[in-house]
């Protein structure tokens, strides 16, 4: 996959470079322009500060040198220093059918480590002990202001800053076999790519976006986020009224089915698989599956 099909389509923050080493940048119309001059960093006081709305406005008016960039650079997460990487579980209903459960009544919260995050093309690594480590496509949503009980979806859409995409790896075994808690599932590191992009709220609505992720270039989801039970605005509304949610926090709204969970004839993910995700309008993800750290 090279950077024309991993930004496709795309505009918004971006952060490239080694790994401690990124620099921020702003995509647009298939171009990467520096953000040095506005930011060292895409952090979430920038975001508070409205700072994707500047980048945007300064790219758009030619303020900002153009990036020679190749397809051997690296594309970081986004956004650095998340603070709360808040997850929503079952919210298609495939999903949870697949899955032996019920369509939830409220959504289903759960917690994420922050270390977990990685880039959009960086590897997934198996953890030692686990033998069933799942791929889940899902829509992100980026905080760009703090939020406590919110009035209305209105009030939600105002405090987001952009979307970007999601992939909540899981280890099932951890998950469901090792004391029933979602959170050991899916804290391993690596088990968060995000990106590539941070698309801005105002320049896309997230109400009917096509979503697919493939395994070695065979379709495991398909879906769009119009199936999702609870949408995007409500559950930032949602989760408001039982946490302070601050800018720089993502939520992860939920995958739609086909999952290897849900499919006992599919083989769990396994060293030299290949992942690609892709939403409408927010580009795409390539990761390649790694075999265990030896971490002695």
């Amino acid at each position: 996959m090279d950077t024309a099909d991993i930004f496709k389509d795309g505009e918004g923050l971006v952060r490239t470079g080694p790994p401690g080493e990124e620099q921020p940048a702003y995509l647009s119309k298939s171009a990467l322009y520096s953000l040095a001059g506005l930011t060292k960093e895409i952090t979430p006081d920038f975001l508070a500060d409205g700072g994707i709305t500047r980048a945007q406005q300064a790219t758009a008016a030619g303020q900002l040198p153009r990036i020679d960039f190749d397809t051997s650079t690296r594309i970081g997460c986004p956004i650095i220093d998340v603070g709360k990487l808040v997850c929503v579980g079952l919210n298609y209903h495939d999903h949870a059918e697949e899955t032996g459960h019920p369509a939830p009544q409220e959504p289903v919260l759960f917690f994420k480590a922050q270390n977990a995050i990685t880039g959009p093309t960086d590897p997934i690594v198996i953890p030692q002990g686990s033998e069933k480590v799942d791929w889940e496509i899902e829509f992100a949503i980026v905080l760009g202001n703090a939020a406590l009980n919110l009035e209305d979806e209105d009030a939600a859409r105002k405090v987001i800053a952009g979307y970007t995409i999601s992939n909540d790896v899981s280890a099932r075994d951890f998950q469901l076999e090792r004391g029933g808690q979602w959170m050991k599932g899916k804290s391993c590191p690596t088990f968060n790519p995000l990106g590539p992009f941070l698309r801005p709220q105002t320049s896309i609505e997230p109400f009917n976006l096509g979503l697919e992720l493939r395994v070695n270039n065979t379709v495991r989801q398909r879906s769009n986020t119009a199936n999702m039970i609870f949408n995007p605005l409500y559950l930032v509304w949602y989760i408001s009224q039982f946490m302070a949610l601050e800018a720089g926090d993502v939520i992860n709204t939920g995958t739609p089915g086909g999952v290897a969970q849900g499919r006992p004839d599919e083989p769990y993910l396994k060293p030299g698989d290949i992942v690609e995700l892709a939403i409408d309008g927010l580009g795409r993800q390539r990761s390649v599956v790694m075999a265990p750290r030896n971490t002695r």
